[in-house]
């Protein structure tokens, strides 16, 4: 089954250079040079990733991140030319899985789709998880990838699904933000720990009634993150 990815970059260089790359790999290709016409091509069909530069005409990076999460769950790895470690946080802030900084290797690229591509595939294939974990008001659907509370659905992102997930399948159990770095965006993965504060502030801000006192979700300082009721 050929995996699909849309490639969105204004420079038509880059793009010819990835989607040969890619097709190399027997991955399928579709191409988009604009931000709106990436959520347009988002829209009409089904991707397994998105490569989705940061600086783009019509509508940039984080506008077209932000308005594929409304409809899609899609993976998105973020390309942006800027080093500083903000734009970063902030592309991940937005609801992306990754970033690559350019210029980037073609290899590492592939690397991190692979990498994204195994984690995504494991979960469809099912792994013999529980089904449906109800705590509280919480119902996760680990099949589905399906949260909801109170009976209202939580449209989280692929990694903050991933995150609390991992939480939630291990109770009372802490991680370290390096643990769960690992655990799930992978030991490949060159972000720091902060891409997981990220994360788990957008979690609570979605799940929690108040988030800067969580009923789900737990700090424990110094040293890590656990799920308890």
């Amino acid at each position: 089954m050929a995996r699909k990815v849309l490639v969105v970059d204004d420079e038509k260089l880059i793009v010819k250079g990835i989607r040969f790359s890619l097709e190399q790999d027997d991955m399928e290709v579709d191409c988009a040079y604009d931000g709106e016409e990436a959520v347009q091509k988002a829209k009409e069909n089904q991707y397994d990733i998105i490569l989705l530069d940061l600086m783009l005409p019509k509508l940039d990076g984080m506008q077209v991140c932000q308005q594929i999460r409304e409809f899609s769950d899609v993976p998105i790895i973020m390309l942006t030319a800027k080093g500083e470690d903000m734009d970063k946080i902030l592309g991940l802030e937005y609801g992306a899985d990754d970033y690559i900084t350019k210029p980037f290797n073609i290899l590492e690229v592939k690397a991190r789709i692979k990498a994204i591509m195994r984690r995504t595939q494991g979960k469809a294939s099912g792994e013999q998880k529980d089904k449906l974990v109800e705590v509280g008001d919480l119902v996760m659907d680990c099949d589905a990838r399906r949260v909801s509370i109170k009976g209202r659905e939580i449209n989280l992102t692929a990694k903050e699904f991933d995150v609390l997930e991992l939480l939630v399948l291990n109770p009372n159990k802490v991680y370290s933000r390096e643990n769960l770095l690992n655990l799930v965006w992978g030991y490949e993965y060159p972000g720091d720990v902060r891409t997981v504060d990220v994360h788990i502030r957008r979690l609570r801000e979605k799940i929690e009634e108040n988030p800067s006192d969580p009923k789900y979700v737990h700090t424990k300082w110094g040293v890590g993150y656990y799920f308890s009721h």
